[in-house]
């Protein structure tokens, strides 16, 4: 009889223990999470709009000193870093060719010069005076070419930035010299999409260098390329930059500043920005009748600690989450606290 009221007891308290434990699983369940944030109301702000793209620097002219004739290097009359003049002389190559072209063709001028007198009295035909002719022009076409590869000229001016053969080797396709011009420079910059409307020729933009400190040299938007890149979603933007001094070189690496003049933008601390892990992703959390709603955005310009937000959902009145948002998660119930 006692071991029958002692199991009776036990199932009792463990009916009991069943009843309370889902009574606490019951309100835990109806006290929802509630995350305390504070939040800003984003207004439009009056920015100057600027773009910053970093860059290196080219020569605005590049040119492989390459002939079309193979054979031997007569001379090579510069070194690396020597500045050339528009026409001087670079390269010579072996001249046999082109002086036994030279010899033809002043044979063929008075053999042509012959016939034409024959031809007036008739003892030399229409026919022979063309096929002479014909041969005259071949050869002084060949010679032209031999003149232009056997003394090989700067074709604008600039310095001497590598050279290959030293005289008397024989040449074999790799240039010879190359010749780059670096009183004036280029630089090829990719510019986002968005600024695709705003970016045209002849903009004037200043470059920077860190060898440069305290300098700012001007330059300007020579070409602007006409397609946008499908994976990168920039274009690109050809910029030339005057360097009579010869300060800046190819290769330099630069920072290039475009001004866009005014524009509103939609302005917050930079620190409310959260960076999705393993991703480049950016969002913030907004304010949705008092739960977080994620919002994925693109940063612009910086302004010291504030980012210019880019999002169809960020718009003027706005309640975005600036402090607490690290513990946000979309939907979550939030309360606003001053």
């Amino acid at each position: 009889m006692k071991k029958i009221f002692v199991f009776s007891l036990a199932a009792m308290m463990l009916v009991g223990c069943g009843t309370k434990q889902e009574q606490t699983q019951t309100t835990a369940q109806t006290e929802e999470r509630v995350e305390q944030v504070r939040t800003t109301v984003l207004q439009p702000r009056e920015i100057e709009r600027v773009i910053s793209v970093s860059t290196n620097l080219q020569g605005y002219l590049t040119q492989n000193v390459a002939p079309s004739l193979t054979g031997k290097i007569e001379h090579i009359y510069c070194e690396v870093g020597d500045h050339v003049k528009k026409g001087q002389d670079l390269v010579r190559m072996d001249q046999t060719q082109y002086k036994t072209t030279k010899i033809s063709l002043a044979n063929l001028e008075v053999e042509k010069n012959r016939i034409a007198q024959l031809l007036k009295t008739g003892s030399a035909t229409q026919q022979q005076y063309d096929q002479i002719t014909t041969q005259y022009n071949s050869t002084k076409e060949q010679l032209e070419f031999l003149q232009t590869n056997t003394y090989v000229k700067a074709p604008f001016a600039g310095v001497i930035s590598a050279k290959t053969y030293e005289d008397g080797e024989l040449y074999g396709g790799q240039p010879i010299l190359v010749l780059t011009q670096i009183d004036k420079l280029k630089a090829l910059v990719a510019i986002p999409e968005m600024y695709f409307p705003k970016l045209k020729e002849g903009m004037k933009l200043s470059l920077t260098s860190e060898i440069y400190p305290d300098q700012v040299f001007p330059a300007m938007v020579e070409v602007v390329y006409p397609t946008v890149d499908a994976s990168s979603h920039t274009f690109q933007v050809k910029i030339v930059i005057p360097n009579q001094k010869n300060l800046l070189r190819p290769g330099m690496y630069v920072t290039t500043t475009i001004g866009l003049g005014k524009a509103k933008a939609i302005v917050a601390p930079y620190q409310s920005v959260e960076k999705l892990v393993g991703a480049n992703d950016r969002y913030v959390f907004i304010n949705d009748n008092g739960r977080a709603k994620r919002v994925t955005v693109e940063l612009g310009q910086r302004f010291d600690q504030d980012v210019e937000l880019i999002s169809p959902e960020i718009v003027a009145g706005v309640e975005m989450v600036t402090t607490g948002q690290h513990k946000l998660v979309d939907g979550v119930k939030i309360n606003v606290v001053e």
